[in-house]
């Protein structure tokens, strides 16, 4: 019976394991909300007046709402919602959507808001780039491929399960340009309200209900919408008399492209990129194998006739199968190494393997424990099931000895388990019941913590827990059927000599008050030292770093695109030559840049963004200080360089301090800002600074 109840705990542990979904780390708790909102061509002010000052109004108002942080910038609004922990965020969403929709109204011309519900977790964990083929031999402007992509690609990619959202960038959409001639408008006395008006009014079909004829019924419909551009150029703008003014008399009209705000390359080529992000619960090893198959059927069919092709740069997919895989190396060791302690002190090999029974059980019933609790295999819940193979085996080695106590009194195999678990029972559950009341605490912890550990506190306590029943029924059923004897085992009546010398050393250190006294205080002292010497630095989460840099170069206000893809062009071309070096140049002093696997660059008028990551992980603090050094080569200009991180964001993680100014006068609270920006610089030893807004100035040219 026992080993049926084994077996069928085996096999739906098994079948857990491979149901439950894998990923980087645990689904954290979503509390942001974005709203963003586009008016192209605004300045920051009036992108202020006209949208965030009218939405802040209605925002605010929301319930449990704790802080509201919004910015304007060119072209763009930004609001920021943080709400507290525990918040339902699909009510809230509702809220959000309900204070919007209380605006009055907007500018002409401004985009519909759009609202945002992420958390850190649900980033992207996937970037693709399409880029032209060798040489690019069909001359492809990589700028305008974005809408073939959006409507080819994306659309396909969005449908793989597991999938929730691709972000395409690096191009921009396509446009109809109206480009009109100042001097032709006035000769025709004619203005460009009055060019907007025809368009506008053109520009659309409309119904016009219904006709009924005998039996028949008609539905009434007039087309107007343009075709094409050359039905553009033909409007007629004015009728006068027997003359008529064409919008073609009066404009150029042309297929053109939106402004460009942003320019994408890897590894030097112009780009069109692609980013990933998961739905909730998902698991990404599955979406990766998926998007593979996908990727080499858009080349093949798609891409390679148009003249380009997709790969993948980068994903989080190999670092969770890399962190996987070394956890279960590590797991498997560790169940190894306590097996050979348990044999050293048992020094039988049957007892040893009643002994470490338990551990593949309790393992499988941490697996069985996350799929109840509705969490995912990723790389903490794995490091509580490592860590509770060492525990699983004490409730064995209790009961084992207990029930070998009572061979040694000369009971039979079936009595001597029995008995020996009936006087040691109350301990094993008192043992693992306190164990488990030490991580139940961590369930009820709202914040990023709770929401991280939660998962080892889960399955560590779904194994100790078998650990007791396995302990409590699997180890008697099976001494009862085994025969072995261990080192400490009467022999003619004589211990062996190893345990009576261990005993008389016991014996000899508490005989006297004085010996006892010392050896209180010295176990005290010993503890305390530790306690001091070794505690290692605290921080609110650990890093969990990646072997990648981010690296930002800020400009000072007024730089446009152009001037920022010169200092692009720079850049990649030092940085470039280095994805063509081996690691071992850098080690014998080559070079003064480790080899770099790939360089991804996104420019834009405010910032140069660089992700890139060194052939030799060791190598990546070496890379960031030769980032850093190159960046300080551009006067005027700010740096800031960091590495990846697995659990917190790429701009600092849980080791920043933040530091936040506020005030009724924007200089004075720029001024301040700079002045702690330089005062961190001098304090410090070599901070990684980063400034939001970046510039800490107001300089910024408007006319």
């Amino acid at each position: 019976l026992m080993t049926v109840i084994i077996l069928i705990v085996s096999v739906l542990g098994v079948m857990a394991a491979l149901r439950i979904p894998v990923q980087m780390i645990p689904d954290l708790e979503v509390r942001t909300i974005t709203v963003r909102t586009s008016w192209p061509g605004a300045t920051p002010q009036d992108i202020e007046k006209e949208i965030v000052i009218e939405q802040d109004e209605y925002l605010r108002s929301i319930p449990g709402l704790q802080r509201i942080i919004a910015s304007s910038s060119f072209g763009r609004a930004s609001i920021e919602l943080e709400f507290p922990f525990g918040t339902n965020i699909n009510e809230t969403l509702i809220n959000v959507n309900n204070a919007l929709s209380q605006v009055p109204s907007y500018p002409v011309n401004v985009n519909e808001p759009r609202i945002y519900a992420t958390s850190f977790s649900s980033n992207s964990f996937m970037y693709f780039r399409v880029m032209p083929l060798a040489g690019n031999p069909r001359r492809l402007d990589m700028v305008l491929m974005q809408d073939f992509i959006d409507d080819h690609v994306r659309s396909r990619m969005e449908t793989v399960p597991g999938v929730s959202l691709v972000n395409v960038y690096g191009g921009a959409e396509r446009q109809v340009q109206v480009l009109l001639d100042q001097e032709r408008l006035s000769e025709r006395d004619i203005s460009i309200q009055d060019v907007r008006r025809a368009i506008t009014e053109r520009n659309r079909d409309v119904s016009g209900g219904e006709i009924e004829s005998g039996k028949r019924r008609y539905l009434l419909r007039t087309l107007g919408r343009f075709e094409d551009l050359q039905e553009l150029r033909d409007l007629i703008l004015v009728r006068r008399g027997d003359s008529l003014i064409r919008l073609g008399d009066v404009a150029e009209v042309r297929l053109d492209h939106y402004e460009l705000s942003r320019l994408s390359y890897t590894d030097g080529d112009p780009v069109i990129g692609l980013s990933v992000r998961r739905q909730s619960g998902s698991n990404v090893i599955d979406i990766k194998k998926k998007l593979m198959v996908e990727m080499e059927q858009f080349n093949n069919v798609l891409l390679q006739p148009a003249g380009m092709y997709m790969r993948l740069i980068a994903d989080d997919v190999g670092y969770v199968q890399a962190s996987v895989k070394n956890v279960w190396r590590n797991l498997s060791l560790g169940a190894i190494l306590a097996s050979l302690v348990m044999f050293l002190f048992l020094r039988s090999g049957r007892a040893t393997l009643v002994g470490v029974i338990g551990i593949p059980v309790c393992t499988i019933a941490g697996f069985i424990g996350l799929l109840l609790a509705g969490r995912t295999i990723n790389v903490i819940s794995l490091a509580g099931i490592a860590f509770a193979i060492g525990m699983t085996l004490d409730n064995s080695i209790v009961v084992l000895e207990s029930i070998e106590h009572q061979r040694r009194k000369g009971l039979d195999r079936l009595r001597a388990a029995v008995v020996g678990v009936q006087h040691v029972w109350p301990a094993v559950l008192a043992s693992t019941m306190t164990t488990v009341l030490v991580f139940v605490p961590i369930l009820f912890i709202q914040e990023e913590a709770g929401q991280l550990y939660s998962d080892i506190a889960i399955a560590i306590s779904a194994a100790i827990l078998t650990s007791m029943l396995v302990a409590i029924a699997v180890i008697p059923t099976a001494t009862a059927r085994l025969e072995f004897s261990t080192d400490n085992l009467h022999v003619d009546g004589q211990r062996h000599d190893l345990h009576q010398r261990v005993l008389n050393g016991i014996d000899w250190l508490i005989a006297s008050p004085r010996r006892r006294t010392i050896i209180i205080a010295a176990v005290a002292l010993l503890s305390i030292g530790i306690f001091v010497l070794l505690t290692p630095p605290g921080e609110y989460l650990p890093e969990g770093e990646e072997p990648k840099a981010f690296a930002s170069l800020t400009s000072p206000p007024g730089y446009n695109l152009e001037t920022m893809a010169e200092i692009g062009a720079d850049l990649q071309y030092y940085f470039l030559p280095f994805t063509q070096h081996e690691p071992e140049q850098f080690d014998s002093g080559e070079t003064g840049v480790p080899a770099l696997s790939y360089v991804n660059m996104s420019i834009e008028a405010q910032r140069i963004r660089i992700i890139t990551q060194p052939k030799d992980p060791a190598h990546i603090k070496p890379l960031m200080a030769a980032l850093q050094k190159k960046y300080s080569e551009y006067p005027a200009m700010r740096g800031f360089v960091t590495r990846g991180s697995i659990i917190t964001s790429n701009s600092g993680g849980t080791r920043s301090v933040n530091l936040d100014i506020s005030g009724p006068n924007l200089s004075d609270i720029y001024a301040a800002a700079l002045t702690a920006y330089r005062r961190a610089e001098e304090v410090f030893d070599s901070p990684r600074l980063r400034a939001d807004p970046s510039t800490l100035s107001l300089s910024q040219p408007l006319i």
